[in-house]
């Protein structure tokens, strides 16, 4: 048994073994103590110690695996390959790895803004496979332009994560086995 650091989140699986949430230590001892875990899947563990009962003197712990199989159920539709995670500009930037898609440059998240390919004035949906990571300057210069028509091309192609690739982009500090788990079920494209 690895110990986990204190700040890492749980991963949650739902009775299938499909990757479903992050959670944080108080919901997963809530699932723990209200019989709601099926088994614990991960390489790293945690002990939460509560208060000592009275009558026994004995102390109350729970122990929480990086990743929990729990009761919850099957959500197949973000197992099916028409399924678009929620778009979000955290997503979006880890998904380009804070890179401006124009020019190439290495941005901090803050740095950097959601650019729609083909413009949404001109009918682009605001989806995973037409928006960019693009720092403030190559966004400003784009304007209202498809890149075509400003003479660039894009250095990657957008494209929609899949639901375990969408947990990776948004874990904050995940573990090696978490890692692990999800990666196999990122789908190849």
């Amino acid at each position: 048994m690895r110990i986990m650091k204190r700040d890492s989140l749980i991963l949650a699986c739902d009775r299938a073994g499909n990757p479903s949430a992050w959670l944080n230590t108080e919901t997963a001892i809530h699932l723990a103590t209200t019989d709601r875990l099926l088994a614990a899947l991960g390489a790293h563990s945690r002990i939460v110690y509560g208060g000592v009962n009275a009558s026994s003197g004995r102390r109350s712990r729970v122990v929480l695996s990086s990743i929990l199989l729990t009761n919850a159920r099957v959500r197949q539709h973000r197992w099916e390959p028409t399924y678009e995670p929620p778009l979000t500009n955290k997503a979006l930037f880890a998904r380009d790895g804070c890179l401006c898609l124009y020019c190439g440059n290495h941005f901090a998240a803050g740095e950097l803004t959601r650019d729609h390919v083909i413009p949404t004035s001109r009918g682009g949906a605001n989806a995973w496979t037409n928006v960019a990571s693009a720092c403030r300057n190559c966004n400003h210069r784009k304007g209202n332009r498809t890149p075509a028509e400003w003479g660039i091309e894009l250095i990657a192609v957008p494209y929609a994560p899949c639901h375990a690739e969408h947990l990776i982009l948004n874990g904050k500090t995940m573990l090696g086995d978490q890692m692990d788990f999800l990666l196999l079920r990122v789908k190849r494209r």
